[in-house]
């Protein structure tokens, strides 16, 4: 038994210490991988620029100023967008989740506006509110306000009857049993959906700039594309990564914060 014992609690650091070496490993691989191919597949630098190619490309755009700026304006886009989206969806859900008649008058709009493709209503809300930044906010909440409101609505919804009963005999007021009862119950499931819509945001906003735009990381892309300058699409396709995963880690230390209840 004390062997044992002995031996779980050994492992546990080398657990921790792999887990805290996985991502610099396969970053390094991936590295290896991306330098073998572009040096052996025979592919000229403008196709696949190698990682150095990459690297020199990134000190430049950085040195300019052009790399901080788009990617300043994308994430001011893309965190409006996620903010805006998160407000409508969670106000809306949660009275779709109160209210049977309003779900009944409301889901066949909202199922109809996500079966079409944010790719074809995009020009449509670039026409009607310009190609400036609004329209590009806009596309991004559009495309995260799903997700968010799904989720809140099976949040709020799967708050146990018994909860009910249990406010309802302590006479709890309608904002009591809100606050107390139905918020903190669909918090995680309502987080989870943020976790979405934090990523699909900034596919909203690029996708906007794609359209039409003469600012961002989405027009930046558009240049190297038109200038066949591949290292430079690369640059501002790995900048729209370290944005999505720097929104998706904001969303989890949130979630730790607020539901820290749930581990003490």
């Amino acid at each position: 038994m004390r062997e044992d014992h002995g031996t779980h609690v050994l492992q546990r650091p080398l657990n921790g210490l792999a887990r805290a070496w996985t991502l610099p490993a396969s970053l390094l691989v991936f590295l290896l991988i991306w330098s073998g191919v572009s040096r052996w597949s025979g592919l000229p630098a403008f196709m696949l620029p190698s990682p150095g190619n990459v690297w020199d490309r990134f000190l430049r755009a950085w040195q300019d100023g052009s790399l901080i700026y788009h990617t300043g304006v994308t994430l001011t886009e893309v965190a409006s967008g996620l903010f805006i989206g998160m407000i409508i969806a969670t106000v809306l859900g949660y009275l779709l989740a109160k209210s049977p008649t309003i779900e009944q008058i409301l889901s066949p709009y909202i199922v109809a506006s996500q079966a079409v493709p944010t790719i074809a209503i995009a020009p449509l809300l670039i026409i009607w509110f310009g190609p400036g930044r609004l329209s590009k906010v806009l596309i991004s909440a559009l495309i995260v306000f799903f997700p968010i409101l799904i989720n809140t609505v099976l949040g709020v919804r799967s708050v146990s009857d018994d909860l009910y009963d249990l406010m309802d005999s302590l006479r709890a007021t309608p904002y009591q049993v809100f606050s107390k009862l139905e918020f903190p119950a669909a918090l995680p499931v309502m987080l989870g959906g943020l976790k979405v819509g934090a990523t699909l945001s900034v596919i909203g906003a690029v996708v906007g700039e794609f359209v039409g735009s003469d600012e961002g990381l989405g027009f930046l892309i558009n240049v190297g594309r038109g200038l066949y300058d591949t290292a430079l699409v690369f640059v501002a396709v790995f900048a729209l990564i370290a944005l999505a995963l720097m929104l998706y880690g904001a969303v989890i230390l949130i979630e730790k914060s607020m539901l820290k209840w749930q581990t003490d």
